[in-house]
């Protein structure tokens, strides 16, 4: 199967990349994250992944732009239920983008993160892809997270301290009652 997968980093796309096209797909990055914040947090996630695909010899697509404010339209009036307008927005476009290349389905790395809802990250999956008339593949690759991991720390590749957006950078470092974490 051809398949666009939505890449959110390059060390969470390792073992999804790896078993995918173990399975026979023929797997093509997708780079589109207006989610992430601020913008030199986007550039270094987008240079690692740029590198690690040349160095394993993936295809990479990376959308131009950077759409923070479409992003933020969509969750700013609710900032802790933001997770699923992400989802959707993130995961229609890589659908949209899998019809215009032809492709026949369409994935995501998310799929890889014990941190993320994979209830909802399914269901905005298909809806996208009903919509679009591209099939969303689930895969659960959260077993192969932390082998993940450990392969971007031995490949010496950039892993971020949190999801990407500027409410999640908040909920990692700013603590109320002590202040910043340190």
């Amino acid at each position: 199967m051809r398949l666009l997968l939505h890449t959110c980093c390059a060390p969470c796309g390792i073992v999804p990349f790896d078993v995918l096209r173990e399975e026979g797909h023929a797997v093509t990055a997708y780079y589109y994250n207006p989610n992430i914040h601020p913008y030199k947090e986007f550039l270094r996630r987008k240079e690692t992944l740029e590198g690690y695909a040349a160095s394993i010899n993936l295809p990479l697509i990376v959308e131009e732009g950077y759409a923070l404010e479409d992003f933020l339209r969509r969750v700013a009036a609710d900032p802790a239920g933001r997770c699923p307008h992400c989802y959707d927005l993130r995961l229609r476009k890589t659908a949209e983008k899998a019809r215009e290349l032809g492709m026949e389905g369409f994935s995501t790395t998310l799929l890889i993160s014990p941190y993320q809802d994979h209830e909802t990250l399914r269901r905005a999956g298909e809806a996208a892809g009903r919509e679009v008339g591209v099939p969303f593949v689930y895969a659960d690759f959260r077993a192969s997270f932390r082998e993940g991991q450990q392969r971007a720390r031995e490949r010496e590749l950039y892993r971020q301290p949190y999801c990407g957006c500027i409410y999640s950078e908040k909920d990692r470092y700013y603590k109320p009652k002590g202040g910043f974490k340190r």
